[in-house]
């Protein structure tokens, strides 16, 4: 579904990503762990078409995506919920859900997405008519992944979903995680909280500035000393 080959990504004259090479297959949850600053957000960011200075392969099913505008990268299915959740506070719920379908012309498929995004977040279908910054921090980042589902997503990318929220919430995201990748979806997971995150992934990368240092089966990640004892807190 998603590749990438020896992605370089350059902010000025500062080199983030230093040649990475990273694989989602169909309907897998990976998960890309790392400290602040080892280059995750900027990963995704590449996917996207967010990151300007860019050598490399970005691979969307075969098809090269590097140098194209974000628009035409989530056209083919790649959607990124962001950091910080990001929705727009003045626009309703039902807005907030429609700026995600932008580049989604079908409207059968707008209205079934949107039925999709509410039988995963009832709670979004009694909000309908509320003002996004009027909602609570979980079903904020609720809003913020069913616009990303809007846009008809093959491959989720989620940065930080629990970031912010009280620890039931956070249970409850990472259900909906499962949820959304039982129904189809692939899903690429930056996510600090290390413990979590290879509890839903199949897969993992381990990030340390700009490079991959480490990947495997999250089994084998989470029976490795060197990842207990950084990400864990064991050892």
């Amino acid at each position: 579904m998603l590749s990438l080959r020896d992605v370089h990504a350059y902010y000025g004259h500062v080199h983030a990503l230093m040649g990475i090479d990273l694989d989602v297959k169909e309907k897998e949850i990976v998960c890309l762990l790392g400290a602040n600053g080892a280059g995750k957000s900027t990963t995704l960011k590449s996917v996207i078409g967010l990151v300007d200075g860019l050598r490399g392969e970005v691979l969307v099913c075969g098809q090269s995506v590097a140098g194209w505008p974000p628009s035409r990268v989530v056209a083919l299915g790649i959607a990124l919920v962001p950091e910080g959740r990001r929705i727009f506070p003045d626009l309703t719920v039902a807005e907030n859900l429609m700026m995600g379908a932008y580049a989604q012309k079908n409207r059968k498929f707008q209205s079934d997405d949107q039925g999709y995004v509410f039988s995963i977040f009832p709670v979004l279908r009694e909000r309908f008519r509320q003002l996004g910054g009027t909602l609570s921090g979980g079903e904020q980042q609720m809003l913020a992944i069913g616009r990303a589902l809007m846009s008809h997503a093959r491959v989720l990318m989620m940065d930080e979903p629990s970031m912010g929220l009280a620890p039931i919430m956070r249970e409850e995201i990472f259900r909906t995680i499962t949820t959304i990748n039982q129904r189809g979806t692939s899903i690429l997971l930056v996510e600090q909280n290390a413990v979590l995150a290879l509890s839903v992934a199949q897969r993992g990368y381990v990030m340390e500035t700009g490079r991959i240092v480490m990947s495997g089966r999250t089994a084998e990640l989470t029976a490795n000393s060197e990842i207990s004892k950084a990400y864990l807190g064991k050892g």
